[in-house]
C-alpha cells in the first residue's frame, strides 16, 4: 500500500484515507494505495463495507494536471493507475462510500462516481471542471453522471464546469446524504445502514438514465456554443454524455476517443499551458519564501475616479480598510456613488447581499486630507497620467506616510524611477498597474523599479494573490509590458485601416481568432483621448521617418473620444455600448489615406491577424531580450488576464510557438520588406528560429537555471 494512503478500521467499517497535501490529487501512488487497499478490504471477512475520505482539508480535489501535461507531450503509461483504480472501485465486491469535504473535482468526482454511495458535508462541493483544461472528463463521468442526475445536469457540469454545492448535488441524485456534524462519523454511520439493508453494492453503470424534455440538450448546446465561444472542449462534453444513452461500454469507448481527441489538440495544451502560467509567474529569482513580506492592514488610495474607486474595492472585497481622497468634495462624492452602483449591481445580481454591500462601503473610509494616511501600510497612487501631477502627489505621500509604508503608483506607462526620485525612500516605491475595471479585471502588472526591495516586490506579489489577483512583476520602461506591446498591435490595426480594411473588418477578424475586443473597439472603450495624451508625451521619442498611424489623431481634434462621446472609430447610438460603423470615419479614413499616397487594397482576414498579433509577438521577443519579462509565460498571463487574449490560445508567445517560431520569423521579414523598419525582427525571434528552438524552450532553461 502506499503511504499515501492509509487504511484503518472502525469495527466492521473499512476507512480508507487519502494523505496527499495540500490536495489530495490523483498523483502517481495514490491510485494504486486506494487498490491495495480495497484488496486489503475485501480480503477481510470482518470487513463489511468500506469508506473513502480524504485527510486534511479536501477529498479528492482532482488528478494530477502534469499527468496530462504528460499525456498531450507523448508520454505513455503514466496513467495506467488509475485506469485500473476506477473499475477496481466500482466492481469492489463489498460497498464502498465516498465522504467528501472541501471538493471532489474532476478525477476526484469520478473517483466518487464510482463509489457506490456519496456523502458529503453541507459545504462540500463538486463537479466537473475539465473544460476549463480543454478536456473533458476521461474516466468515466460523462457516463455515470447522467445516470444518477439526468442528460441535461451531467450536460451542464461537464460542458460548463462550474462546481455544484452539496445541496444541489443532493437534490440532482449525485449524493446520497448531506452529512450533520462530523464527516467520518456520519458516513461510518451511512455504512453500517447499508450493510444492514443487505443486497449488492449499487454500481452507477447500471442505472437507467432518468427520462428527460428532447429538446433540452439542443438548448444547452446553443447557450453552452454561446458562451464559449471558439472554445472545442465543452460541445464535445455534450458529446460524449449524449452517448449515455448507449449501452455503458460503448459510452464509455464514446467518452474515451473524445477525451483523447481533445487532450492532443492545441486548445488543451494551450490551457494546461496558462493552468501552470499563472503558478509560475509567482517564482520570482531572488524572492523565496524566506524574503520578508509586510503586513497590509490599512491601505490608502489616492484619487477617487474610475480606476481608484475600483481599486479601492478591491481592498474592500478582500476586507482591507482603505482611505479613498480627492481633491474636492464633489469628485469624492461622485467616486462613492460610482463604488455604491457598481456593489449594487452586484446584490441586484444576487452575488453578494445587502449587509455585504453594506460592510464593504463601511470600510472605504473618504477623506480630502491626508490626516491619517500615517496609518497606511500602502498607498497606491491612482491620478491622472501625468508626471509632474504624480512626482508632486508622491512628494506629499513621503512627508505624510511611515517610512515603512509602501508607496505605489496605478501608472499604465510612465517611469516608475522618475515618480521613486520625488522621494527620499525609492527603495518602497512600486508599480501597482490595475487592469480597467479594475474591481473585475484578475491581472496586476507589478513594475519593479531599479531601487524597489525586494521586501516591497515579495509584499506586492502576495498582496496581489490577497486581492485576487495574478500579479506578474515587469521590468520598468515605457507602458511596462502590456501597453509597450499594445502600441504596435494598435499601430499596425490602423494601418491596416489605412491600407483598405475597414474599421470593422479589422475588429471582426480579430474577434473570430479569439480576442474578447477588436482592438480598435477596445481603443473607443479606453478613450481616443487618453491614447492622444499618451502618445503626445512621447511623440519626441518617436522618429520622424517611422511611418505613424493618421486617423486616431484625427479622430481626438474631432472631438470623437470614443464610448464616452458617443462617437470615435464607431458611432454609439444614445443609452448603448453597442459599436455602430460609421460612414463618417469610413469617408475620413479613404481621404487621409488619398491624401497621404497610400493606395487602398482588399485585405484578407487571415493577414490582418497575422499582421496584428505578430507584431504583438515581435515586440513581446523584444521586451524578452531585455529582461523587461522575467519569461515568455508571464506575457502569455499578462495577455489573457489583461488584454482578452484567448485562453485557448495560450497567450502570444505560446501562440508562436503553435504556430512555429520558422513561419512567424519568415511572415515577419516579408512585412518588413514590404512595410520597413518598423517591422524589423527582434534579434531573438532571429536567434529562435535559427537555432529550432521556441519560447517554451526558454522558459525551460529558465526554471532550470533558477
Amino acid at each position: 500500500m502506499s503511504e499515501l494512503v492509509t487504511l484503518t478500521r472502525d469495527g466492521d467499517i473499512g476507512v480508507i484515507t487519502v494523505n496527499n497535501p495540500p490536495v489530495n490529487a490523483l498523483s502517481p501512488g495514490v491510485p494504486e494505495g486506494i487498490e491495495a487497499a480495497l484488496r486489503e478490504c475485501c480480503a477481510d471477512w470482518s470487513v463489511k463495507a468500506i469508506v473513502l475520505i480524504g485527510g486534511g482539508r479536501t477529498f479528492i480535489a482532482g488528478a494530477d494536471i502534469k499527468q496530462f501535461a504528460k499525456l498531450a507531450s507523448g508520454a505513455k503509461g503514466i496513467d495506467a493507475g488509475m485506469r485500473s483504480m476506477f473499475p477496481s472501485l466500482e466492481d469492489c465486491s463489498k460497498s464502498v462510500i465516498a465522504a467528501i469535504h472541501g471538493t471532489a473535482l474532476g478525477g476526484g468526482l469520478e473517483t466518487a462516481l464510482c463509489c457506490h454511495y456519496r456523502v458529503a458535508v453541507a459545504s462540500a462541493q463538486v463537479g466537473q471542471p475539465e473544460v476549463k483544461l480543454g478536456l473533458i472528463p476521461g474516466a468515466g463521468a460523462t457516463q455515470r453522471l447522467p445516470r444518477l442526475a439526468g442528460l441535461i445536469k451531467a450536460a451542464e457540469m461537464c460542458a460548463i464546469g462550474d462546481p455544484v454545492s452539496a445541496a444541489e448535488a443532493e437534490q440532482a441524485g449525485i449524493l446520497d446524504r448531506v452529512i450533520e456534524g462530523d464527516l467520518l462519523s456520519g458516513a461510518i454511520a451511512f455504512a453500517r445502514e447499508i450493510v444492514a439493508q443487505g443486497g449488492p453494492p449499487r454500481k452507477a453503470s447500471d442505472l437507467s438514465i432518468p427520462p428527460c424534455d428532447p429538446n433540452a440538450l439542443a438548448v444547452i448546446r446553443a447557450t453552452v456554443s454561446k458562451r464559449t465561444r471558439g472554445l472545442m472542449a465543452p460541445l464535445k462534453a455534450i458529446e460524449a454524455v449524449e452517448a449515455a444513452s448507449f449501452p455503458f461500454a460503448v459510452g464509455m469507448q464514446k467518452e474515451a476517443d473524445i477525451f483523447k481527441e481533445c487532450l492532443l489538440s492545441d486548445q488543451s495544451k494551450a490551457l494546461i499551458h496558462v493552468f501552470f502560467g499563472e503558478r509560475a509567474v509567482n517564482k520570482i529569482p531572488g524572492i523565496g519564501k524566506e524574503t520578508l513580506t509586510l503586513p497590509i492592514r490599512q491601505a490608502a488610495v489616492v484619487g477617487a475616479g474610475t480606476m481608484g474607486g475600483g481599486i479601492a474595492m478591491n481592498y474592500a472585497n478582500a476586507g482591507i480598510p482603505v482611505f479613498l481622497k480627492e481633491a474636492t468634495q464633489e469628485a469624492l462624492d461622485h467616486g462613492l456613488a460610482i463604488i455604491r452602483k457598481n456593489y449594487a449591481a452586484t446584490v441586484q445580481k444576487g452575488r453578494m447581499t445587502a449587509v455585504q454591500m453594506e460592510q464593504r462601503m463601511g470600510l472605504i473610509q473618504p477623506t480630502l486630507t491626508y490626516d491619517r494616511f500615517a496609518e497606511a501600510d500602502i498607498v497606491v497612487e491612482a491620478i491622472f497620467e501625468g508626471m509632474e501631477l504624480k512626482k508632486q502627489v508622491f512628494a506629499e505621500l513621503d512627508k505624510v506616510t511611515r517610512p515603512d509604508a509602501i508607496l505605489a503608483s496605478n501608472t499604465s506607462t510612465l517611469d516608475i524611477d522618475v515618480i521613486a526620485a520625488a522621494t527620499s525612500r525609492p527603495q518602497q516605491v512600486i508599480g501597482h498597474h490595475f487592469f480597467s475595471p479594475a474591481n473585475v479585471m484578475r491581472l496586476l502588472e507589478i513594475v519593479r523599479g531599479k531601487e524597489s526591495s525586494p521586501t516591497v516586490i515579495a509584499t506586492s506579489m502576495a498582496l496581489a494573490k490577497t486581492l485576487n489577483k495574478v500579479g506578474v512583476l515587469v521590468g520598468n520602461c515605457f507602458g511596462f509590458v502590456g501597453n509597450r506591446m499594445f502600441e504596435p498591435y494598435l499601430r499596425e490595426s490602423q494601418f491596416l485601416v489605412e491600407e483598405g480594411a475597414r474599421v470593422e473588418e479589422v475588429d471582426a477578424a480579430m474577434v473570430e481568432f479569439g480576442m474578447a475586443l477588436g482592438p480598435l473597439a477596445v481603443a473607443d472603450l479606453a478613450g481616443l483621448d487618453v491614447g492622444w495624451r499618451i502618445k503626445n508625451g512621447i511623440r519626441h521619442l518617436i522618429p520622424q521617418e517611422l511611418r505613424q498611424p493618421l486617423i486616431a489623431d484625427r479622430l481626438y481634434e474631432l472631438g470623437r473620444y470614443g464610448q464616452k462621446t458617443k462617437a470615435g472609430w464607431y458611432r454609439y447610438p444614445e443609452g448603448s455600448r453597442v459599436a455602430m460603423p460609421d460612414p463618417e470615419v469610413q469617408q475620413l479614413v479613404e481621404e487621409s489615406a488619398r491624401n497621404a499616397g497610400i493606395e487602398r487594397r482588399v485585405i484578407s482576414s487571415e493577414e490582418i491577424v497575422e499582421r496584428i498579433v505578430y507584431a504583438l509577438i515581435n515586440e513581446g521577443a523584444k521586451i524578452l531580450s531585455e529582461g523587461i519579462a522575467l519569461r515568455a509565460v508571464d506575457i502569455d498571463i499578462i495577455y489573457i488576464y489583461g488584454y482578452g487574449f484567448p485562453a485557448y490560445r495560450g497567450g502570444p508567445m505560446w501562440h508562436a510557438d503553435t504556430v512555429g517560431i520558422k513561419k512567424v520569423h519568415e511572415r515577419i521579414c516579408e512585412f518588413e520588406r514590404q512595410h520597413g523598419t518598423q517591422w524589423s525582427p527582434a534579434p531573438l525571434l532571429t536567434s529562435l528560429a535559427e537555432s529550432g528552438k521556441n519560447f517554451s524552450d526558454l522558459d525551460t532553461e529558465h526554471a532550470a537555471a533558477s
